[in-house]
């Protein structure tokens, strides 16, 4: 175990759980940016809770998944309300606003670990696979007038995503972005259209 801080925040980090980078703290700093008082929020895909933990004394509720077991473990031991489940099949919503860090890194076979880690960066050839999946769904916890907040890498494809976004009914605008080495993070708010 490890013990992490970001901002006044410190939270603990157990083995083969994503550490939380660059993304995950400039989803952090959108999210606060975005929640409102009243909000149903789902951080989807939370590792160690890092964006659910920032947020659960400014919404009105607070709920976070993770496929991996080791990543409940870990948001469970930082305080946040977690359910292990793949993206949100389970739940049920509606939910205000929607918080994605998905795994969004373009790969192939031979990148992966063979670990929990691989929920966390594989994203298949494309680095959109399962952002794909999220979208298929979404309505089923997403009202009409809902908001998602997702991360994802220049090597993602930025147009391709926002296209993916807008052919499932979404309006799309970048609320922030990040130069980092060998790419560029962005951060899309995504609102369902009525």
């Amino acid at each position: 175990m490890t013990v992490r801080i970001y901002r006044d925040k410190e939270f603990e980090l157990l083995d083969d759980v994503y550490d939380p980078s660059e993304d995950s703290y400039l989803l952090v700093d959108a999210a606060l940016a975005e929640v409102r008082p009243g909000d149903r929020v789902l951080e989807i895909g939370t590792g160690s809770g890092i964006v659910s933990l920032f947020l659960m004394d400014r919404a009105a509720s607070v709920v976070a998944t993770d496929i991996s077991p080791l990543a409940c473990a870990n948001a469970r031991r930082n305080g946040v309300e977690v359910v292990r489940a793949d993206l949100y099949h389970g739940l049920y919503g509606p939910f205000d606003l929607v918080i994605f860090n998905p795994p969004y890194l373009p790969t192939v076979a031979g990148d992966r670990l063979g670990s929990w880690l691989d929920h966390a960066f594989d994203g298949g050839p494309t680095g959109r696979k399962v952002i794909a999946r999220f979208l298929e769904g979404i309505g089923t916890i997403l009202p009409p007038c809902g908001r998602v907040l997702t991360v994802f890498s220049s090597l993602t494809g930025i147009d391709e995503v926002k296209e993916m976004y807008r052919s499932h009914g979404f309006t799309v605008e970048t609320v922030s972005t990040e130069k980092v080495p060998f790419e560029t993070l962005i951060v899309l708010r995504c609102v369902r259209r009525p």
